[in-house]
């Protein structure tokens, strides 16, 4: 079925995309609404229908902002999926039942996210700390639970926010004479431009 995944920046919306592109052995096209137009959406079709046709593959055009794209774009979609040509994956971060038509909505699956919890984030964080291929983790780091915990209540849910934070801190703060990065509550706050709310023992303002 095609998707339309609807929720606050930061979610997961693109990485879900990609997941089920990944997993079903898709093929990923990636459109994004605010600077395409008809042609590249025509484009984008007709090579997916020559695959289906001619190689017998599946292709997942994936839109992002979809509800950019007005009445006349959304149009183009529908010979497609009617034909079964590709699968779409629409993102948005405003409710499809306002901007999108209701024949692309009645042959889509609505999903809507929710923001991240708190302890979501601070996994994420830490993996990405830990990671050697796509984080962070060929640096010697010395990361601060308390440091952690502030990025993952400062960026609200936003996993992307919290990530570009953690990888700005870490890479502006100036290793020790071991090489050693220490990542602490201090240049946590610095990374994300917000100050930490100080508590006395108590938890009390």
């Amino acid at each position: 079925s095609s998707l339309i995944l609807y929720g606050p920046a930061g979610t997961g919306k693109t990485t879900l995309a990609h997941i089920i592109a990944h997993k079903t052995q898709s093929r990923f096209e990636s459109i994004n609404a605010v600077v395409s137009g008809v042609e590249d959406l025509r484009r984008t079709i007709e090579q997916a229908k020559f695959r289906k046709l001619n190689q017998g593959a599946c292709t997942i055009i994936f839109i992002d902002e979809i509800h950019r794209f007005n009445k006349a774009q959304q149009d183009v979609l529908m010979p497609g999926l009617e034909e079964g040509s590709f699968i779409l994956i629409g993102a948005t971060v405003h409710n499809p039942f306002f901007y999108l038509t209701s024949p692309l909505l009645s042959r889509s699956l609505v999903v809507e996210l929710k923001p991240l919890k708190k302890e979501d984030i601070m996994t994420i964080l830490r993996r990405a700390i830990a990671d050697k291929t796509a984080g962070l983790g060929n640096l010697k780091i010395k990361c601060d639970d308390k440091a952690v915990e502030f990025l993952a209540n400062a960026c609200e849910g936003d996993a992307r926010r919290a990530l570009n934070a953690l990888e700005i801190g870490i890479l502006t703060t100036n290793p020790d004479k071991d090489d050693i990065i220490h990542f602490d509550l201090e240049a946590s706050e610095d990374s994300i431009h917000k100050k930490a709310v100080r508590y006395d023992r108590d938890e009390d303002w």
